[in-house]
C-alpha cells in the first residue's frame, strides 16, 4: 500500500505534547511534575502523545506509560521511535547523553529489521500500552553527533531493514503511519526517493525562524509523494517564547547574532500589532496544509495550558503582512486566516 493510498488520519489530533521536555532534556521534570502535565494536556482535549526511547533514555516512555495505560487505547494517538535501542548496564553512559535523567541506559544505533521490531517491542514494554499508531525512524542526520558512522550509512542500513519492515506493518495494520524524525531537510528528500512513508516529524525546521527551505524543498517535493507532517519545534526549543537557548545539542546556548537580531525584530513586530510571540509562533507552524499536527514539549502544566490555548488564539491578519514586508517571514509562507 502506497502512502497516496494510505494517506495520514490523524482525526482531533492536530496538536500534541511532545516528550522532550518530560525527559529531562532541559531541566529537572519531578514524576508530579511529569503526570500534572500529562493530565493537563489531556484535561485541555489533547489526545496525541509524541514520545521516543530517547528521551531521556527511557524516562519519557516510562511517564507516558504511568499516565496513559489508564486510558482508553483507541481514545488517542501515540507515536514514538525507533533506530536507538535501550541497554541497562551497571557502568552505563547514560548522564553523558541526558544529564538530569536516571537513566541506567546505554544506546545502540539499530536501523535493522530486528532493531525496528525490537525497539517497538521495548517501548511498549516500557509505556504498558499494546500498539503505536505513528513510528519515526529516529535522527538519521548529520547533525547527530552519535551515530557510529556517516548518516548516509546510517540510512542505506535503515533502507534495507527499518523501511520496509515498517511498510509491511502498517500494510498489516500493526502500524498506522511511518516515517522519519529528523532535523534537517535531505534525510527526508532521500526518504521520498526511496521509500512509501507517509508521514515525517519536521523538526527544527519549520518555524518563524527558520521555514524557507521547507517551503521551497521540502514541501514540493512531500505533496508530489502525497506525505505530511508532524511539525516539531515551532518555539523553536523555547527561544521564540524567551528562553536562553536555540533549538537542541550541547551548544544549543550559543545563539548566532542574526538569530538573535531576527527574534528582537519578531517581539518588536509583535508588540506593535497587541501580538503574544509564543503564540503567533504555534499558529505560524500549524498554518501549512501539509502539517498534519503540531507537537510543543512542556515540563508543566501551566506552560501546556498556555500553549493548547494559544492554538485557539486569533492573530490580526495585519501582523502577518507586516512580517512579510519585513522579510522576517517569506512572502509565500501560510499563514492563519482569522475571520
Amino acid at each position: 500500500m502506497t502512502s497516496k493510498e494510505k494517506g495520514l488520519v490523524l482525526p482531533g489530533v492536530s496538536f500534541g505534547l511532545g516528550g522532550v521536555s518530560i525527559g529531562n532534556e532541559f531541566d529537572y521534570v519531578t514524576e508530579d511534575e511529569a503526570q500534572a502535565t500529562l493530565s493537563a494536556a489531556w484535561e485541555s482535549g489533547i489526545r496525541y502523545f509524541d514520545t521516543a526511547p530517547w528521551y531521556g533514555l527511557g524516562l519519557c516512555e516510562r511517564r507516558y506509560g504511568a499516565f496513559l495505560h489508564t486510558k482508553k487505547r483507541s481514545d488517542y494517538v501515540l507515536s514514538s521511535k525507533v533506530g536507538k535501542l535501550l541497554k541497562a548496564s551497571p557502568r552505563n553512559k547514560g548522564r553523558q547523553y541526558y544529564p538530569m535523567s536516571p537513566s541506567p541506559n546505554d544506546v545502540v544505533f539499530d536501523y535493522t529489521a530486528d532493531g525496528v521490531k525490537r525497539s517497538i517491542e521495548d517501548s511498549l514494554q516500557r509505556m504498558g500500552v499494546d500498539s503505536l499508531d505513528i513510528v519515526f525512524v529516529h535522527d538519521i542526520s548529520s547533525d547527530n553527533p552519535w551515530l557510529p558512522t556517516k548518516w548516509e550509512e546510517q540510512f542505506e542500513i535503515a533502507r534495507k531493514g527499518a523501511f520496509p519492515t515498517l511498510s509491511k506493518m502498517r500494510a498489516e495494520g500493526m502500524i498506522k503511519h511511518w516515517g522519519l524524525g529528523v532535523n534537517t531537510p535531505e534525510p527526508i528528500l532521500r526518504l521520498i526517493e526511496t521509500a512509501d512513508a507517509d508521514v515525517c516529524l519536521l523538526a527544527r525546521q519549520y518555524s518563524l525562524i527558520d521555514h524557507q527551505v521547507a517551503l521551497d524543498t521540502v514541501f514540493p517535493a512531500a505533496r508530489k509523494a502525497g506525505m505530511r507532517f508532524v511539525i516539531g519545534t515551532a518555539l523553536n526549543a523555547g527561544f521564540l517564547s524567551g528562553r536562553p537557548r536555540y533549538n537542541y545539542g550541547a551548544e544549543s546556548h550559543l545563539i548566532p547574532k542574526e538569530i538573535l537580531a531576527k527574534r528582537a525584530a519578531l517581539n518588536e513586530a509583535a508588540a506593535k500589532h497587541g501580538v503574544d510571540l509564543r503564540t503567533a509562533a504555534i499558529r505560524f507552524s500549524q498554518a501549512p496544509d501539509l502539517a498534519a499536527a503540531l507537537i510543543v514539549g512542556a515540563r508543566s502544566a501551566d506552560q501546556i495550558l498556555a500553549d493548547a490555548t494559544s492554538t485557539k488564539a486569533k492573530i490580526p491578519p495585519d501582523f502577518w503582512s507586516d512580517l512579510k514586508q519585513q522579510g522576517l517571514i517569506a512572502k509565500h509562507a501560510p499563514v492563519p486566516q482569522d475571520p
